[in-house]
């Protein structure tokens, strides 16, 4: 059969009829229908083609063992959150983006350990509580957590500069489902623009910048995990995420405290910045 605008998606959706795997083969039949259909639509001339494929090339030779352009190149587009809010689970905390920093494990801490290295100037106290959807407190739940500096950098941005491990731990929660830990207020940050991304924000006249959060990885047995963010209310680009991550139901106060019965009870002295974060886990299928 001649190959020509008119047969090339049949011909190519036929291509995979024999694929064993339903899923993949459904996925690559749509993906070849919706390609074919943007080809169409946008009708390339050939220097685009091509320099569409230097881009993605580009990008895969940017990711490393502590950079992820693609993870990047996702969520700037609204890929990753878009992901995120269709596997969103019923009555559990609100998902956001995994993001291109999660690209160490982090250290294993216990509860109110701190995890700024670096002694940051505005001392922060987070605490929580990890709960099933009933309100029942989950006991040994993971609690994997990782931020900036207080200007805006990650550990493994700065591997010169920060200790490996810094901005980052693992925690568990106890027996009343609750974990805290000590670190620093996070500030807002552009994401990488150095690279491909950044070209591409650059030529689309996009800020790169996040607005300051400290992430959260929960996990416990039985239920669905959830990769989420606690925002600090009221910080600079909440309404213009670059990557579209921001929910209302995941701002969070950083507020002053002067309360010294709740700093000793964290092992701080007052003042002290405090964030109560909660995380509501849904039962696993």
């Amino acid at each position: 059969m001649d190959f020509t605008i008119d047969t090339a998606t049949p011909a190519v959706e036929q291509s995979f009829a024999a694929t064993p795997d339903p899923r993949l083969r459904e996925i690559m039949q749509m993906l070849t229908r919706y390609l074919h259909d943007f080809v169409r639509e946008a009708a390339p001339s050939i220097a685009e083609w091509n320099a569409a494929i230097g881009f993605l090339t580009e990008v895969g030779q940017w990711c490393s063992d502590t950079r992820q352009e693609f993870i990047l190149l996702s969520d700037v587009l609204g890929v990753s959150m878009l992901v995120e809010t269709l596997n969103g689970h019923e009555g559990g905390t609100e998902g956001t983006v995994l993001g291109p920093f999660h690209m160490t494990g982090s250290p294993k801490r216990s509860l109110g350990d701190s995890i700024d290295l670096l002694g940051g100037s505005r001392l922060c106290v987070v605490s929580g509580t990890v709960l099933g959807v009933g309100g029942e407190p989950l006991a040994g739940a993971t609690v994997d957590v990782w931020q900036c500096t207080e200007d805006g950098f990650y550990d493994v941005q700065q591997p010169d500069v920060q200790p490996a491990g810094n901005g980052r731990g693992l925690f568990r929660t106890d027996e009343q489902g609750r974990f805290w830990f000590r670190t620093v207020v996070p500030c807002h940050y552009p994401i990488p623009t150095d690279g491909p991304v950044g070209q591409l924000l650059d030529a689309t006249h996009r800020h790169p910048f996040r607005p300051a959060h400290v992430h959260f990885l929960a996990s416990a047995d039985g239920h669905e995990d959830v990769t989420t963010h606690a925002f600090v209310a009221g910080g600079a680009h909440i309404d213009s995420d670059a990557v579209f991550a921001v929910k209302k139901g995941l701002l969070v106060d950083f507020a002053e405290s002067t309360d010294a019965e709740l700093a000793a009870r964290f092992g701080v002295e007052a003042p002290f910045v405090h964030a109560r974060f909660d995380i509501v886990l849904t039962k696993r299928a």
